[in-house]
């Protein structure tokens, strides 16, 4: 679309007026059918700022942000959906309902939405698909697979079961490292104030001593004056590259890839996220197929709730084995990130038959590894924080009390 400038006259006076239109023939049939006056001139001009100022005040005024919505609020409503369509309530009063009560902006506005297109002749999913950002699109599949087979309360029961365990594994991992990072950071705090307050107090009796200072003295000295004199340029040169790093991760799909495939080389965090995303990837897929979507559409949907870039690149391949009619447990073996024991349940559930309950037991293997890493993180990480709490202490400790050890030798 383009923007065209149009001057008239409407008896002896001039005007202008700004019409969006495909190219410039569209914009004098808009403008005719206006009936403003005589056209005297059309040029093409840029966005108006008036236009883009009240588009940015619409996107303002709207609840319904470009993001997805909160999980917690999201699972509540639907679970309100779900109870009120199995009690046989009519879908466009359960929806009326829902959304009366719900206190988040947003899900109240979507929902409100839905229900005035149903009341309007639409469909739910149909209806729903525009709101693809914000509800999901493992929401909209199960809404899709429950209005095809008339079961959409327990479709959406399905849904809600779904959505609470990523829910679950989420906060126990936050919960999991909120010691082991206050530890770390309240370390580094401690490490600075020192650095900055105490090292100083020792400076001018090292110098007027004379003597060959030791590494660990010289390290901290040197410590000390770059952050008095460097460290405002310091901070802030490591603040700008963060930003940069998070606008790379949101622009570069290769950039994503190699931050994505490094987290998971980090020491008990990166088996945590690869068990919590193998987990949680079996088990929507396994529900889904369970519930009676096509295997590739429940893998295309189950690989979209995994948060890592490259565990979902590796998993694609499942999809690619069963496209190339190859068996499951190919696509799973290909993927180098499922266990000889799990892939062995899937090539046994397909030849039996019983692939959902290979798949559920191989989802509870996965969970219970995530499991036990973040119920006992502090206790796996306890060796790494006594290490650097160590480190912190000795650096200080030779720092200081070497170089007057030396001098009581040299005495």
């Amino acid at each position: 679309m383009a923007y065209f400038k149009i001057t008239y006259k409407l008896g002896k006076k001039r005007n202008a007026i700004v019409l969006e239109a495909p190219n410039k023939a569209s914009a004098m049939e808009a403008f005719f059918e206006k009936r403003l006056g005589v056209l005297v001139k059309i040029e093409k001009t840029s966005k108006p700022f008036s236009m883009v100022f009240k588009e940015l005040d619409e996107k303002f005024q709207n609840p319904i942000k470009d993001k997805p919505a909160n999980l917690e609020k999201l699972i509540s409503i639907l679970d309100q959906i779900a109870v009120m369509l199995d009690a046989g309530l009519p879908l466009n009063f359960v929806l009326a309902e829902a959304s009366k009560n719900e206190d988040d902006k947003m899900l109240k506005a979507i929902f409100e939405q839905i229900q005035q297109d149903i009341e309007g002749g639409k469909g739910f999913y149909a209806s729903a698909l525009r709101y693809k950002r914000q509800l999901g699109p493992i929401t909209l599949s199960m809404i899709r697979l429950g209005e095809e087979t008339g079961q959409l309360a327990e479709s959406l029961q399905h849904l809600t079961s779904i959505l609470q365990n990523i829910v679950d594994n989420r906060r126990k991992f936050k919960k999991a490292t909120r010691y082991p990072v206050f530890i770390m950071t309240a370390m580094i705090v401690a490490f600075t104030i020192v650095t900055i307050f105490v090292i100083p107090q020792f400076k001018s009796f090292f110098e007027e001593s004379q003597m060959e200072l030791p590494l660990p003295t010289i390290f901290l000295l040197w410590l000390e004056s770059s952050i008095r004199n460097y460290g405002p340029f310091i901070f802030a040169g490591a603040f700008l590259v963060f930003i940069a790093m998070m606008i790379g991760y949101r622009k570069s799909e290769k950039i994503q890839l190699f931050m994505d495939k490094m987290m998971l080389k980090i020491v008990i965090i990166g088996k945590a996220t690869l068990y919590a995303m193998i987990s949680r990837f079996t088990y929507v897929f396994m529900v889904l197929t369970e519930a009676g979507i096509p295997m590739i559409e429940a893998l295309n949907i189950a690989e979209d709730i995994v948060d890592n870039s490259y565990i979902k690149n590796r998993i694609k391949l499942v999809a690619t084995a069963i496209e190339e009619g190859r068996g499951l447990y190919q696509g799973f073996e290909e993927t180098k990130l499922f266990e000889n024991m799990v892939v062995e349940m899937v090539k046994a559930g397909e030849a039996s038959g019983s692939l959902g309950k290979m798949l559920e037991k191989g989802s509870k293997v996965y969970q219970e590894r995530f499991n036990y890493i973040v119920d006992n993180i502090a206790t796996l990480i306890e060796p790494i924080l006594i290490a650097a709490i160590a480190g912190f202490v000795l650096t200080l400790a030779l720092g200081i009390f070497l170089p007057m050890w030396n001098m009581v030798n040299l005495a």
